[in-house]
This record gives C-alpha cells, sequence and structure tokens, in this order.
C-alpha cells in the first residue's frame, strides 16, 4: 500500500461514549445557555473558543482532550494539562458514529451554532471500509449507508457545518485495496451522499482525496469526477497523516487543476514534523513516534485554493493496534503528550 491508511473506526465503547457526548450537547444546543461561549471560555469546561475571523470552527468543551485537561488539573498535573490544552483549545472534527447519526449530527451542530461556530463533521463509514485493517467496517450495504447519510443531513439541517467524507473511500478504489466488484457502488454512494449533503443550505462538503506521499494527482482525479467531485465544494487531503502543509499544498494544487480548480482543506492536526521515514513502510502512517501538532486550524491559509487548515484527525487518539496503541479511535494520553509537547509554544 501507499500509506495511506490512518482514518479511524470506533471500538464500541467509544461509540457508546459518542452517542452519549452527543446527547448531552443536544440538550446544550437547546437550553437557550452560551453552549460554548460566543467571546471567551465555555462556562463548564474552562475550554476557550478562538477568534472566529481567523477560525470560524467549533471548539467541543466536552471532548476527549478537554476531558483529558480536567482530570491532569484535578490530579494536580498542571504541567501535563497546559500541554493537553494545546490540543483541547482547537477545534476537531466529530466523526459522526452509526448508532444515533441524526441525534449526534443535530448535537454537534446546535452546540456549535449557541457558540456561533462551524461544526467540522467526518463521514467515516462507506461499506467495505479500510478493506479490514484495523479501522476496517462500515455500514452492511449501500442501503444501510444511504439511510446513515439521510440521517446525518437530517441532523444537520440548516445549520453550518463542514463535512470530510469518506477518508480513503477513492484512494482504496484506485490503490486495489477494494476489490472490483465493489467499485460501481461505491461511486454511485459517493455521488449521492455529496448530492444529499450539498443541497443542504449552509453544508459544505470535501471529498477526501488522499495525500502528498500515495502517488500522482494523475491516478485519482478521474476516480474524483467519477465520485462526484464536480458536484462538492472541494477536496481534503491528509486526512489523519503526516505530510507537510507545504507539500500538501502543492499536492492539492496539482490535483486542483485537474478537478476544475477545486479547492480544498488540509488535515494539519499531526503533521508538525512530517512524516515518519523509519521502520515498516507499510505501517509508518501507524501511531509514529516523534511525530508532533501542525498549524492550528484556521481559515487563513497560505493560498487561495486551500479553503482552511483543520485538524480532522484528532490529536492524541490512536490510529490502531500497533507501536503500543490502542484500539484505532481510543483516546492515548501518552501519545497525546508527545504530540503537545514535540509543537512549539
Amino acid at each position: 500500500m501507499y500509506g495511506s491508511r490512518g482514518a479511524r473506526t470506533l471500538p464500541a465503547t467509544a461509540r457508546a461514549s459518542v452517542a452519549v457526548a452527543g446527547a448531552a450537547l443536544l440538550l446544550i444546543g437547546c437550553s437557550g445557555g452560551d453552549g460554548g461561549d460566543k467571546n471567551g471560555k465555555d462556562s463548564s469546561a474552562g475550554i476557550t473558543q478562538q477568534p472566529k475571523n481567523v477560525d470560524p470552527f467549533w471548539v467541543n468543551p466536552d471532548g476527549n482532550a478537554a476531558n483529558a485537561v480536567a482530570e491532569y488539573e484535578k490530579a494536580g498535573k498542571d504541567a501535563d494539562a497546559e500541554q493537553i490544552r494545546k490540543i483541547a483549545e482547537q477545534p476537531t472534527a466529530e466523526w459522526i458514529g452509526t448508532e444515533n447519526p441524526e441525534q449526534e449530527a443535530k448535537g454537534y451542530t446546535e452546540a456549535a451554532q449557541q457558540a456561533d461556530r462551524d461544526a467540522v463533521l467526518v463521514l467515516y463509514n462507506i461499506p467495505h471500509r479500510d478493506c479490514g485493517q484495523y479501522s476496517g467496517g462500515g455500514a452492511a450495504d449501500g442501503d444501510a449507508y444511504r439511510a446513515f447519510v439521510d440521517s446525518v443531513a437530517k441532523g444537520i439541517g440548516d445549520r453550518p457545518a463542514t463535512v470530510v467524507l469518506e477518508p480513503d473511500a477513492v484512494l482504496h478504489l484506485v490503490d486495489g485495496c477494494t476489490p472490483d466488484e465493489f467499485h460501481e457502488e461505491r461511486y454511485d454512494l459517493l455521488k449521492g451522499a455529496i448530492a444529499k449533503l450539498g443541497a443542504l443550505e449552509n453544508t459544505k462538503v470535501y471529498l477526501d482525496a488522499g495525500n502528498a506521499g500515495w502517488g500522482q494527482p494523475d491516478q485519482i482525479f478521474e476516480p474524483l469526477k467519477w465520485a462526484g467531485i464536480d458536484q462538492a465544494d472541494g477536496f481534503a487531503v491528509n486526512v489523519s497523516n503526516f505530510y507537510t502543509t507545504e507539500d500538501s499544498i502543492a499536492y492539492g494544487k496539482e490535483l486542483s487543476a485537474k478537478v476544475g480548480d477545486k479547492p480544498f482543506v488540509i488535515d494539519t492536526s499531526r503533521n508538525g514534523n512530517g512524516p515518519y521515514t523509519e521502520g515498516d513502510e507499510s505501517e509508518r502512517w501507524c501511531n509514529p513516534p516523534g511525530r508532533a501538532l501542525g498549524e492550528a486550524p484556521t481559515t487563513e491559509t497560505a493560498d487561495p485554493l486551500v479553503d482552511a487548515y483543520l485538524w480532522i484527525k484528532r490529536p492524541g487518539e490512536s490510529d490502531g493496534e500497533c507501536k503500543g496503541g490502542p484500539r484505532a479511535g481510543e483516546w492515548w494520553p501518552e501519545y497525546a503528550l508527545s504530540l503537545a509537547r514535540a509543537s512549539e509554544g
């Protein structure tokens, strides 16, 4: 493979936690309170929203990193708390689970709207996802996936949202990972998801398009077109990976020229030190040591084709059971601290 892995799934315990969090956020969003405080700290968690003019995206005051800050502070580990606050006070994407997708999407977008910010959501439930690797799984079939997308769209409604659609889904059609018999259905499902979500009044949709270390844009631009990129707002690069922002911009600009000059977003969550270059090439993407947080999420980027830097992969959550990590998607305190300590500031 080409080191494209890194997207995550949620184990059963984490899915249950997400469902509970979504329900709690729904209550926050409907309560008429601050929900995140438009001008400063959240009243319950002490987590600060970033300035809207630079970073319009929502910081979840009850995410894993925020909870870790509270636990470290309670234990008197103030230095560790300050390190993890580097993660907790930046907006990270919410990966929608499969048990209550409508409720989660509604909870996150309502809480974000109450804080006068936009929610960033990831849909990662395509059938035959990740080819049975660490993040294998996905919807049981096409009908189940369409129902999932319909539920997410209903949950978002007319509230502002930025959706990153199906990390690796197109890439794995190209690199041979996904068997040929599933290709036609996947293209149809992706086109349908783009159409459904793109029809929402205040939702932007970015289709995942691999990363700078995977290959050449010539290998993926036609599949992106078959998947409906022309109807999307743009595409996403470097999701859950570590390639530098500079290399990601170069890859994205070359690809953009082949798909109608579409803009793109870059996952900068863990690319501060660039990619890992040692060990088995096939698993360099999985919990590599010595990495660092990248540029903070913002819409003020280095190129007019780059709509935003986003933290799509949630820093501190494992890529999978490799290099001593827990299951994909689970919070890994030691790795979170290493990312934060390696970053500047």
